[in-house]
């Protein structure tokens, strides 16, 4: 019995030493420590593409510094004694209509500097100021007023654009005029519309009716200031023209009385 006791306590204790222990600590001190649960692996990067070289937009070529004073070889009197009208921004549909109407019953002619984005939406307009005897200038294509300090082949390019644009209006037109818009001249556009075969047309009456003064004092301004010779600033389009067009009879009446009204040549 004492064998078989002996037997069964070493049997007992070849199985304990075997297993997975009660969670106590006294059996894995015994046998050495559990292995460590595995945490979440981490996630592997994404494979990243290959950067593609961006393209920067070439940088805008600085504009020339505006001069001083204004260049030489602009056109700025008639060259006697009679004054010109001449009217900027057009053609327009509402202005130039009115504006043509009322030169014609004062049987005058005048001068129309037109845009050329004007000109390619109302060519029919064109044509009535060349029929009825007004001539044409060149006001570039949008009304850019810095294209004077632009690079000379931009320039070029804004004036043939819009003489082709009045030429498709009106194949047989002259343009014997450019006149820079609001008067930013540079030596390098009154050089480009020379090569073109254009004067460069300024002025010395300008009533500021851009600025939409009451007709009256449209009327006053260009009494006050006009001389003989005088080339006066108008405007039958860039907005509403209700006061120069109300201005037109009083002011032609006056001109004509003192100095008379000529077509520049």
């Amino acid at each position: 019995m004492r064998l078989r006791a002996l037997l069964a306590s070493g049997l007992a204790l070849v199985v304990l030493s075997g297993g997975c222990g009660d969670g106590t600590g006294r059996l894995r001190a015994a046998t050495g420590p559990s292995p460590v649960a595995s945490g979440t692996l981490p996630a592997e990067p994404a494979p990243t593409a290959t950067p593609r070289p961006t393209r920067k937009p070439p940088a805008a070529r600085p504009l020339r510094p505006l001069p001083t004073t204004l260049p030489a070889g602009l056109q700025r009197t008639t060259g006697v004694s009679g004054v010109a009208l001449t009217f900027d921004d057009g053609p327009d549909p509402v202005w130039t209509p009115q504006v043509l109407d009322r030169l014609r019953a004062a049987r005058v002619t005048a001068t129309f500097c037109v845009v050329g984005t004007q000109v390619r939406r109302h060519p029919d307009l064109v044509r009535r100021i060349v029929e009825e005897g007004h001539q044409l200038c060149n006001h570039s294509w949008n009304h850019d007023v810095d294209l004077g300090r632009r690079p000379v082949a931009e320039i070029r390019a804004d004036l043939l654009r819009t003489q082709r644009a009045i030429r498709a209006a009106v194949p047989t037109a002259r343009v014997p005029f450019y006149r820079q818009p609001g008067g930013r001249w540079t030596p390098e556009v009154v050089q480009v519309a020379k090569q073109l075969g254009m004067r460069s047309l300024h002025w010395t009456v300008d009533p500021q009716d851009w600025g939409k003064p009451p007709a009256e004092k449209i009327s006053e301004r260009v009494h006050t200031a006009a001389r003989p010779g005088a080339v006066v600033l108008l405007h039958d389009g860039g907005g509403d023209r209700g006061a120069t067009l109300a201005a037109c009879s009083r002011m032609i009446a006056d001109l004509k009385t003192r100095y008379g009204i000529i077509r520049l040549r």
